[in-house]
């Protein structure tokens, strides 16, 4: 008998929805409940501690007992989820700019916004406003536009690497330039237009009205629900890590006023969200949650939350090779989003 509707929040915790999670797990037990590795999950051991001892006279009062003890377990708080339940997970998971009683984003912002994505998106539309534009027959940015924008950042602390303008020959060798240009197309903030880039109606609007401050939360939106992050890296594409950036976020409000390295995020992330790992194939030189932990760092921490400057992300050199990273929460986190959990 399966007593989870198929998109209900999974009683696993996963915070996926039991059509995608156990739901679809192995044979065995009525509905499909047997654990990958055999025994049973412990959300059916705490459901047969739950009904022991209790007679039913139907199986619609079995059901109704079953269905109070899910509808409490979900609403309880899961250490794994930092606090939040599941039924509070499935919504920072589907519903990320929907669930103020969760997490209220802020339309215009404070004070302007200070971080690599905001300081690229002012230059870009200035220059479109200022010029006349022409894109490259492929569509893309004009070289002399990319070099002009890359040397304002290029000696710049806050910006996430040094850029070597002499190697530029294109738009996509400056990528944060090339995200942010499609980021704001996407947004409806520029378009081609009679050949060259222009700035549309609505972005003037904005402009005149909030200026960049009004801008952040457009275009923030937009790069986490449209824009593929998993456009600049060789990775599989396992969209589950961008759909759970809102749990980082929540992650980084408790734990961001101190540095920390990142293999702290990726545990409380792999924690979290164990089935992600079953959903990478195997390689020959890297493990599934290795792969999973170098895609959120990569994809979350790198090219998220440092490119928006939600938090100051700086590289640490390893021992024998590559880099580790520490982070800790910058003001714009908090001037962006209050949770209310």
């Amino acid at each position: 008998m399966q007593t989870v509707g198929r998109n209900d929040p999974c009683p696993c915790g996963s915070g996926r929805k039991f059509k995608h999670c156990c739901g679809r797990i192995g044979e065995g037990p009525p509905g499909g409940f047997l654990d990958p590795s055999g025994s049973e999950p412990e959300w059916l051991v705490d459901l047969k501690v739950r009904l022991q001892g209790q007679d039913f006279s139907s199986l619609e009062e079995l059901q109704a007992a079953t269905d109070e003890h899910f509808n409490r377990s979900n609403r309880a708080p899961k250490s794994d989820f930092h606090g939040l339940s599941a039924e509070q997970m499935h919504r920072v998971l589907h519903f990320p700019f929907d669930s103020p009683d969760i997490a209220e984003f802020n339309d215009v912002l404070p004070r302007e916004p200070v971080s690599p994505f905001s300081k690229i998106l002012m230059s870009l539309l200035t220059a479109i406003d200022h010029g006349n534009m022409k894109p490259t027959k492929l569509g893309f940015l004009p070289r002399p536009i990319c070099l002009e924008i890359a040397d304002l950042y290029r000696n710049e602390e806050t910006f996430p690497y040094q850029l070597d303008l002499g190697k530029m020959r294109r738009e996509l060798d400056f990528m944060d330039l090339y995200v942010v240009r499609k980021t704001a197309e996407m947004a409806g903030l520029i378009r081609k237009y009679k050949g060259r880039f222009i700035l549309s109606r609505k972005c003037r609007t904005i402009l005149d009205s909030s200026s960049l401050q009004g801008l952040y939360s457009l275009v923030f939106r937009t790069f986490c629900q449209k824009f593929n992050w998993g456009y600049r890296d060789a990775y599989p594409e396992e969209p589950f890590i961008q759909n759970s950036f809102l749990f980082t976020l929540f992650l980084l409000t408790k734990y961001g006023s101190e540095w920390r390295m990142n293999m702290f995020y990726e545990d409380q992330f792999v924690k979290a969200f164990p089935l992600v790992i079953k959903t990478i194939p195997d390689d020959r030189y890297i493990t599934p949650e290795e792969t999973v932990r170098n895609v959120y760092t990569l994809r979350v921490l790198c090219r998220f939350i440092g490119l928006w400057g939600l938090a100051d992300v700086e590289e640490v050199r390893r021992p024998t090779f590559g880099y580790d990273y520490r982070i800790r929460a910058s003001p714009l986190l908090t001037e962006m989003i209050a949770f209310h959990v």
